[in-house]
């Protein structure tokens, strides 16, 4: 992590590999390649992330007096002490390993990628008791497009289908976004109610229209907090 009292009038160059910027909101910044340099105060730089398979190397240029107080945030008022400081400077070399890894993080894909694929099981069994009790019921889920009755296999294809689409896109944002589990949410809820739409305009019977209504939401019940509670642990 970077700390502003730290590194004060840093200056970072990257000398082997790349190096990505993390800024303090949480959003991935820029990738830098060989030879890029920058300064850590005043950017808004929160840690340094290596998004590459080879490791990577920086170096660290810091006056070695700490006694300046850091008041000016223009990256160029820095760049004229340090001048004037280079013989007195510390050069500090910083290597990064393919990060925490690459290894790590296959592992927390391959553990959201297992955990999606339980639910799914679950809310495919979840959603065909659901669908069966609905037809002990009288519900006849019959389409009036084609007369067409759907059978109690079909929900559970449906069912499996749309959930790995859900295991995929969580994969996604836990691979690209800085709040994969939040930004699930949103668009697996988004998603949900969009997917409600079609059963209202099938022309079915009230109960059918009602069964398939909720036959949609089983579902969301049990992917949407399942995969957003996983992401959340394994983010952290």
């Amino acid at each position: 992590m970077v700390v502003a009292a730290e590194w004060c009038d840093a200056f970072g160059v990257v000398t082997r590999g790349r190096v990505q910027l993390e800024l303090r909101d949480g959003e991935p910044g820029p990738v830098l390649g060989r030879d890029a340099g920058f300064w850590l105060r005043g950017t808004g730089v929160r840690a340094l992330r290596n998004p590459g398979r080879r490791t990577a190397r920086m170096r660290i240029v810091t006056p070695r007096a700490r006694t300046v107080t850091c008041q000016s945030t223009h990256p160029y008022a820095s760049h004229r002490k340090m001048e004037d400081d280079m013989d007195s400077m510390n050069d500090t070399g910083v290597v990064a390993g393919p990060p925490s890894g690459q290894t790590s993080h296959t592992h927390r894909l391959r553990g959201l990628a297992g955990t999606g694929f339980v639910a799914t099981l679950a809310a495919m069994v979840a959603t065909t008791l659901a669908a069966a009790l609905a037809q002990a019921v009288g519900v006849d889920f019959e389409v009036p497009d084609g007369g067409e009755t759907i059978p109690l296999s079909g929900f559970a294809v449906v069912t499996g289908f749309f959930s790995v689409v859900g295991i995929v896109i969580a994969v996604a944002l836990l691979r690209w976004s800085a709040r994969p589990a939040e930004r699930f949410v949103w668009t697996a809820v988004s998603l949900t109610a969009i997917s409600l739409v079609p059963p209202l305009l099938s022309g079915a019977n009230t109960a059918t229209a009602t069964a398939l209504l909720g036959l949609h939401l089983v579902p969301a019940t049990v992917m949407i907090p399942t995969l957003a509670r996983s992401l959340h642990t394994r983010t952290d």
